[in-house]
């Protein structure tokens, strides 16, 4: 199947209804294969997946280098997503940046890296607490203007920022973690979204993994994976959470389907305006991920999934108490 287009905000970006979150092709979730992360790029354009997310501290620096790679020849074929927003030293990243000097180096920084003349898709990857968020809309407005950069982003930002960037220069998308794993948008957020006629943009729609199924517990994974400090893996978070998603397999078994597949259509059928980005490195994901357009929900299935993993349901933070302090809610 060929996947259709889902338009973003109100500027124009239209993109794959389903996008590929490229960041596990270098980083946090076991070693890296790039023949097999590029030829999962190549499969996923066949097959119309052409919303392509990474940025520059994922890496730091060689997941933009992979896709430019990845890309050669193909670059007009994509929606390319990337992001600022970091302090990266010595391989690390040191907390947020986003003076409008470092925005504007970052960014001809991931034009080298990307090998290409514009990103159709340009995050703030944090708010960052020391830029007025104004500052920052108008520098990205200001790379509008000069053609480095299409449409302007959020990431994990809260309302305030939304408000106050989009009324320097309008955010196209916000992207944030959102799924039936994670529900902390629906209540202010996403109503704010659809008031100022953003688009929205999931990440780990599959919750790490958690609900495609085939998961372990964090002291199984080795240290440099993600999973191995997720508060969600960890003791009885693991055994609480393993129960809550047991919903997730019934529906699955019932559709004859994989529980992942389940976690994205529940994710598209909440509305037009939102495009998730499972991430993966392997074309037999890639391919289960994107066949999971064409599952069709209920209502009583989409309740009962509502309603067993309602806000509240799954036990643990999202993420460790640094990473949260880095959320701008």
């Amino acid at each position: 199947m060929t996947l259709q287009t889902r338009k973003l905000g109100s500027q124009g970006l239209e993109v794959s209804a389903i996008g590929l979150g490229c960041m596990g092709m270098s980083q946090s979730y076991g070693p890296a294969d790039e023949t097999e992360s590029i030829a999962t790029i190549h499969r996923a354009i066949e097959l119309g997946c052409t919303f392509l997310d990474t940025a520059e501290v994922y890496g730091p620096f060689i997941n933009e280098e992979l896709l430019g790679r990845a890309l050669a020849g193909k670059r007009d074929q994509v929606i390319l997503a990337t992001k600022f927003g970091f302090k990266i030293e010595g391989g690390k990243s040191h907390g947020t940046n986003s003076r409008p000097e470092h925005i504007r180096e970052v960014v001809d920084a991931s034009l080298k890296r990307l090998r290409t003349d514009h990103i159709d898709l340009l995050y703030q990857h944090r708010v960052d607490r020391k830029v007025p968020i104004e500052d920052v809309a108008g520098t990205v407005g200001d790379l509008v203007k000069q053609g480095k950069v299409r449409f302007f982003g959020l990431s994990e930002a809260g309302a305030d920022a939304i408000r106050r960037a989009h009324a320097v220069h309008p955010v196209s998308a916000l992207q944030s973690e959102y799924s039936l794993w994670e529900r902390n948008l629906e209540q202010d957020i996403i109503p704010l979204l659809r008031q100022l006629g953003i688009g929205l943009v999931p990440f780990s729609p599959l919750g790490r993994g958690f609900l495609a199924g085939e998961v372990k517990r964090a002291e199984e994974y080795p240290e440099d994976d993600f999973r191995h400090n997720d508060p969600r893996y960890q003791g009885q978070n693991y055994d609480a959470n393993v129960q809550a998603a047991q919903i997730v397999r019934d529906v699955a078994a019932e559709l004859h389907a994989k529980p992942g597949q389940i976690a994205l259509a529940w994710l598209l059928h909440k509305g037009q305006d939102l495009a998730p980005i499972p991430g993966t490195k392997r074309r037999t994901y890639l391919e289960q991920n994107i066949a999971s357009a064409s599952i069709s929900l209920n209502d009583a299935q989409r309740k009962v999934l509502d309603d067993a993993l309602a806000p509240g349901k799954i036990s643990g933070l999202r993420y460790n108490e640094k990473m949260m302090s880095l959320v701008d809610r």
